[in-house]
Order: structure tokens, then sequence, then C-alpha cells
């Protein structure tokens, strides 16, 4: 590494490549008193191995080793080695495209190739190139791309032939079982699959499940604690844990806990824990063979969760957590054949997300010409160009002699949000209920506020009823954080009310942070609109007004922007409700086209908001 200035490690699962190459290259001196940052595409992932390696080093967390991921900040001066969100050093590159602060950048799990971990190529190549040009050994900087499983030629050409160095990995052994059949029903298929291996194998011997989405994972996790009760005198106990990144982080914490004695502890996990993270114990895993990804389609404006099969690359990465401290058994719910026709590797996020934030933090970099940026997979020129038309929407962007911020896109990139949410709070402030708002944008910057049980379903509902407001979602969610700011942040208020506390308390910390990016641009936080909600929902326009829908005769409603039929989410506060006009967060396709996170709006404010979008409509 000291002649090589970019180099590419391929390690295999379980070879420590995470853990010990930035302590190998501290303790060489490399870093040369800068920082070494190791990106990393969870913050369950950033926030877990900064606290094992801090260990190894007999060190707190924030002291030599530290992390930093979104609205957590775990460093200080003194911190050498830090584990960040690819998002975190993007927004770094913002206020330094040079990245000064760091003499080594390691690039980890690039193969999931998320939509931050693609850009940061380019900029942290770029910075390399004009830091190497100073020709001073004291600022140049080094790149490693890390990854167990990828195409490297692809990764090799793109940093201009850089070398390849594998590390052997403490790989164990691990079985492959096929399903005989195709499974229609993988979910159903993982349960009783669960069941098999616990009346089989030994209780020391855990369990992983791979499945698509929080509630079906909630759901699962319910079944099985269900049936291992009814089987209690015939199967050991057992102790079962969901693990998916909208947790809590105390709560994701939770999975690495080793079970009592005598206790078989079974983790079920969306792809968060396809990489990275090595949980003490598992023997076997249960692949579902199906991953959620997201999907955009740009020419009508939708964001598609949907659930897809999984690459090859995934499926492999996956029979690799059975391996990591023994051998193993991987039981794939799914043929030879099936797995033989998948795709070699994961689309890159980057070819199939709305790219508006992305292109929002580019220009904040000083990248103008987002077209033609050196992008190692190019996402459509379409999909670049809806993305400015969207920033030009919201004013943020204009086009002089180059396409350049405007005042408002600057002081809307200082902000870790979606820029409709960004320009949300910048209008708050001549509305006087910046207040309000930033509680209602903190509550979307995390999981859901309320949940759901299914046993109490009825319960839940009838809860919820005290909170509802006539006027939507977003006022529902400020009635309930309202509440449980004045006194009620009890565990036991929270579960009367079913209301899902961490998730408040990490609102409320996001909704800190936020207030401070407000003073650092000089806002009042005032608050005006007590009785009247008027103020809080023309707001909430001026982001969301290409997310409006009209109703319809048939009772249907119809998208403003692009004439899709859709209807309001069965968990919304309006789904026996029909307002003329709505604006909405997202929309999801299911069953059917629902949007989600409804407000009633007024039609005016829509032309009032955007009158050139609407004129152009």
């Amino acid at each position: 590494m000291h002649r090589l200035s970019t180099a590419i490690v391929i390690g295999e699962t379980g070879s420590g490549k995470t853990t010990q190459v930035p302590q190998y290259l501290y303790e060489a001196g490399l870093h040369q008193n800068g920082v070494i940052a190791i990106t990393q595409p969870r913050r369950v992932a950033a926030m877990s191995i900064s606290q094992r390696v801090a260990a190894e080093r007999q060190c707190n967390v924030g002291e030599l080793v530290g992390y930093s991921v979104r609205f957590d900040d775990m460093t200080s001066g003194c911190t050498k080695i830090k584990y960040m969100t690819d998002g975190m050093l993007l927004r770094e590159a913002i206020l330094d495209p040079l990245l000064k602060r760091y003499s080594i950048v390691i690039l980890d799990e690039a193969h999931e190739r998320t939509i931050h971990t693609d850009i940061l190529f380019g900029v942290v190549k770029a910075a390399q190139k004009k830091r190497n040009a100073l020709n001073r050994k004291d600022v140049s900087l080094k790149i490693i791309i890390m990854s167990a499983t990828m195409d490297v030629d692809h990764f090799s050409s793109y940093f201009s032939s850089c070398p390849v160095l594998y590390l052997e990995g403490r790989q164990f052994p691990v079985k492959l079982y096929y399903t005989s059949e195709h499974q229609s029903d993988y979910s159903f298929s993982a349960l009783v699959t669960v069941f098999q291996i616990h009346r089989e194998v030994p209780p020391d011997e855990d369990i992983l499940v791979f499945l698509t989405g929080q509630e079906e994972i909630e759901s699962i996790v319910k079944q099985i604690r269900d049936i291992s009760k009814d089987l209690i005198g015939e199967a050991p106990p057992m102790c079962v844990y969901p693990l998916y990144a909208a947790q809590a982080p105390i709560a994701q914490l939770r999975v690495f806990t080793p079970a009592p004695k005598g206790t078989r502890k079974v983790i079920v996990a969306t792809n968060v824990a396809e990489t990275s993270l090595t949980i003490k114990g598992i023997k076997h895993v249960i692949d579902s063979g199906m991953v959620k990804a997201k999907l955009f389609n740009p020419s009508i404006g939708l964001d598609l969760l949907k659930v897809v099969r999984v690459s090859k690359a995934q499926a492999i990465q996956r029979t690799g957590r059975a391996g990591r401290e023994s051998p193993g058994t991987c039981y794939r719910l799914y043929t030879e054949q099936e797995f033989e026709s998948f795709q070699p590797n994961t689309l890159p996020e980057i070819q199939r997300c709305n790219l508006s934030g992305v292109v929002l933090q580019m220009l904040a970099m000083g990248i103008s010409d987002v077209v033609n940026f050196d992008f190692m997979d190019k996402p459509t020129t379409q999909s670049i160009i809806n993305a400015l038309d969207q920033l030009n929407f919201l004013g943020a962007v204009e086009k002089k002699e180059k396409i350049q911020l405007t005042s408002i896109g600057k002081q809307m990139a200082a902000y870790p949000l979606d820029p409709r949410l960004a320009k949300v709070i910048l209008v708050a402030k001549d509305f006087n209920c910046l207040d309000e708002i930033l509680s209602i944008v903190s509550l979307l910057s995390v999981d859901s506020l309320v949940f759901n049980p299914q046993r109490q379903h009825e319960e839940a509902l009838a809860a919820r009823k005290k909170f509802e407001s006539p006027e939507g979602d977003f006022m529902t969610y400020l009635n309930i954080l309202r509440a449980y700011k004045a006194g009620n942040s009890n565990k036991k208020w929270c579960r009367e009310n079913f209301v899902n506390s961490k998730n408040a308390q990490m609102a409320l910390d996001v909704r800190k942070q936020l207030r401070t990016i407000c003073i650092d641009q000089s806002f009042q936080i005032n608050s005006s609109v007590r009785d009247s909600s008027a103020a809080v929902r023309k707001c909430l326009v001026a982001g969301f007004f290409m997310n409006a829908a009209e109703l319809e005769k048939d009772g249907s409603y119809i998208t403003l922007s692009t004439r899709k039929v859709c209807a309001i989410h069965p968990s919304s506060s309006l789904f026996n409700c029909k307002p003329s006009y709505v604006i909405y967060r997202e929309l999801v396709q299911t069953t059917k086209c629902y949007m989600r996170d409804v407000c009633v709006v007024d039609p005016d404010w829509l032309y009032d908001a955007a009158p050139n979008y609407f004129k152009k409509k």
C-alpha cells in the first residue's frame, strides 16, 4: 500500500477486511496523521463495526475510533479511524470537495452500488487527481475499494487499471439446499423451514432468515414466537429478533446479544444483514431469494418499492453468512434452475432511483455538468433531466452560462433531506410556522410513529382516533408528537396509545439537529398556528405540489402531474374520506397504486406555490 495510490481489495466474507485493514493502515502510519474514512452503505453497519473496532483498540467509541451517520456523530478531534455512511462522506464533500481531512478513503461493500457510493467513486477519484497534481506526499489521497464479490474488471478499468488484491477468507464450507419445485409463498416456506431446522439441530446453532420488508418481517417474527410457545417441552426455547434499516439503533444492536444457554436465536432480516455485519452463532441461513428494491419510473414520477429477485452476487453473500465461524448450511427457497436465471450483479441504484437529491448535492459540490459527470455506470440522461426539472420547479437551480444553484438551492443543500422537505422548511419561515414544520419533517425522516399489532388492530385504531386530524396524516403525526412531548413520553403512555417510543424519540433528536441548521441560517423558530393548520399545509404544498391528486366522479383519484389513477392508502387517517384535492408524500404500488401520507389542500394553494409548473401542465 505504500506505493499504491488506489487498490481494489477483494476479501472473502469473514476475512476481516472491514475491521482489520483500517487498523493495519493506522499502525503502519500510512494515514500520515490524517483521518482514515471507511464508508458503509448502512448506518447499523457503521455503528456496530466502529463499536467492535473500538473494543479491539481498547478505547471508547468517539476517541481513536468513531462513527458518523445521519443525525448522529460520534467522533472527536482525536478520531483517526472513522466509519461513516456513504451519504455522510458525500455531505462532507459539499463543504470540502478535496476531502482534505482524509488521507485514506476506503469505500467498503462497493458491490452494493448504492446511489451515494456511485457518486463517491467519481468524487474521490477527482479529489485524488487534484491532490496528487500538487506533487506533495503529505497531501496525497489513497483510495481503497473493498468488497466480497464484484465485477472486478469493471471496477479496475474505472479506476485506471488499478491493481486488485485478494484476501484469503476464513470462510467455512456451507452446504447448499435448493427446493425441488418453485415456492409461490416464500414467507410461508421460510416459516416451515425454521421449524424443520429447529426440530433437528442443537439449540446453540442460530438461524438467520432473509425476507424483504418491515411488515413481512414483523408478521413472521410474531408467528415464530407464537408457534415456539406451543412447542415448549417438545423443542428448545427460542429468542426471535427482527432486523431492518428503519429500526431504532438500540433494537438493531439487540441481534448481537447471545441467546441464553439452551435457547436458539432466530433473526429475521432484510438485506441489512447481507454484508459487513457478523452476528455470532449463525449456522443456518434461509434465503427467500427476494429483496425489496426501489424502482423509480421517471415518466410517471412513481417510486415503486417492488419485491424482486436477488442477484447471484447477493445470493452468494447471503450464503456466506452461514460460514463465518464454522461450517453451516444455507436453505435456498428456490430451485437450482431459478438460481441460474438470476442476474449476475445487482442493478446499480443510480440507474433505478429518483436523482433529485443527488443532483442537488452534486451541484452544491460545484459539479455543474451533471450529465457528463464521470459515473461508473451512467444513469439515463432522461432521469438526470427529470431531476433537474424537479429542482427547477422547486426554485433550487437556474441556468445562466451553466446550471447552478440559486440562493434557495444553496440553503436547501444544507439539509440532509429530500429536496422537497428542505423546501418545506425554507418556506415555513415566511409562514411563521417553522416550529410545526420542523416537527412534521423530522417525523417524516424516521420510520412510522405508530404501530399496529395484528392482534390488537381494533384497539390501535381506537387509540389513534384521539389524534386524527380531518386535514390529513401530516397534522395527525403532529398531534401525536405534541402529545408525546407534553410529558407523556413514558413507556406506559406509548404502549396504551400504540406509539413507537423509540421512533418518537429519534424524531425529536432529528428535530434538534434540523433546528440547529435553521439557527445557522439565521431563521426565527416561530409558531403562529396553534389553531389554524392552513399555514402548515401551504408550506407542505410548496414542497409537494408535484404530488397532487384530484377526486374523480367515480370516487378514485387521479394525479395532476401524470394522470395516474390512485387511491388513499388504508393506513391513512383520510382513508374513509373523499376530499377534492390532496397532496401525498409518495405513491406505492402493491395490489393497486396507493398514496401514502396524505394531506387535504386547496387547489388555489397549488397554483400559488408553482404557477410555472401548473401552466406547463
